[in-house]
């Protein structure tokens, strides 16, 4: 069997390090004998989510499996192709700007951590930037996509990610029910 890497879990869009996702990872973790998982408290600056991410990257003893859900996967998919790294992705965002372009200028309440901002023109630009056109590894990618998902159209990362390895459940919901029953094999995954 091979040397379990690190971890880093990317929470999504208005979540934040508590996420239960991440919680269920930490706990089959730990269950496994195995260290926590980094989590960061991402900005809602995705220039800024993109720089702490890097960081806890390159600080990294060696080379970490990204684990990211929705926004956090669209993340994940970048910094996967910039550093030539594994990841997770969860019902991930493709063309997420596309999404935050009929929100600006809403008023943000995160109910994690009290945060309130608006969406800007620069939080659209910044996430365009990151935009990966043509993944360089797909096989790099194990991709978990529900069909039920009520905020993204799992079909959009079902094309996106057409080459990685794919796995789509019916039903379920943009949460993406039963995580920790597909803990087993994102670790396996992370040991491939």
């Amino acid at each position: 069997m091979n040397a379990t890497p690190p971890f880093i879990y990317l929470h999504g869009f208005n979540s934040s390090s508590q996420a239960a996702k991440a919680a269920e990872l930490r706990a089959f973790l730990q269950s496994q004998g195995l260290p926590e998982p980094q989590v960061p408290q991402l900005s809602h600056w995705p220039a800024e989510a993109i720089r702490s991410a890097c960081d806890l990257i390159e600080a990294s003893p060696q080379a970490p499996v990204l684990v990211g859900s929705s926004l956090g996967g669209f993340y994940a998919t970048w910094l996967a192709a910039h550093y030539g790294l594994k990841a997770v992705l969860i019902n991930p965002a493709v063309r997420v700007w596309r999404l935050m372009e009929d929100r600006l200028g809403v008023d943000i309440d995160n109910p994690y951590t009290g945060e309130r901002y608006q969406l800007t023109p620069d939080h659209v630009t910044q996430l365009r930037d990151l935009y990966v056109a043509s993944l360089p590894q797909p096989q790099q990618f194990l991709v978990l996509l529900q069909t039920g998902d009520e905020t993204l159209d799992y079909r959009e990362a079902a094309e996106y990610y057409q080459q990685c390895q794919l796995r789509i459940e019916q039903g379920g919901n943009h949460r993406f029910e039963g995580f920790l029953n597909h803990c087993p094999a994102l670790l396996a995954f992370a040991r491939s």
